[in-house]
């Protein structure tokens, strides 16, 4: 926990948190803010290379992982921004994120970008949750 008392933050390990400055979520009470997901494992690997829908797949699994560490689920989410850095794709991205969020129905924006971090990722998905008990 870092300044306010209502403030978790959930780090993932990954090797661009301390360099950067962040966290992969953080919790403020019933808001839960996770940052911007790549497809990377557990190992920081890429998983799904050239290929937008195993991308988007892993992406939404590192979200659902920090949401789980900050005691919230995909179910909480409500409102997702993806990144892709090919629009034509935009179909894969969808797919993807229908299996995941289709029943939950969060607001959500696509938006192509010029390139990622790493030339091979191909999606980052950010995503807002407020968790509310009944």
């Amino acid at each position: 926990m870092t300044g306010n008392s209502n403030r978790v933050n959930i780090r993932s390990g990954a090797p661009w948190e301390p360099v950067v400055g962040y966290s992969r979520a953080v919790r403020v009470g019933e808001i839960v803010v996770v940052s911007g997901s790549a497809a990377m494992d557990a190992n920081g690997e890429l998983v799904g290379e050239g290929d937008m829908y195993a991308q988007t797949q892993q992406c939404i699994r590192v979200i659902e992982d920090a949401l789980r560490k900050a005691g919230a689920s995909l179910s909480d989410v409500v409102r997702t921004r993806s990144f892709v850095t090919d629009i034509s794709l935009w179909a894969e991205v969808a797919r993807a994120h229908q299996q995941a969020f289709g029943d939950v129905g969060p607001a959500t924006s696509m938006v192509e970008v010029s390139r990622l971090i790493d030339p091979a990722m191909l999606v980052e998905i950010e995503a807002d949750a407020i968790i509310c008990d009944g």
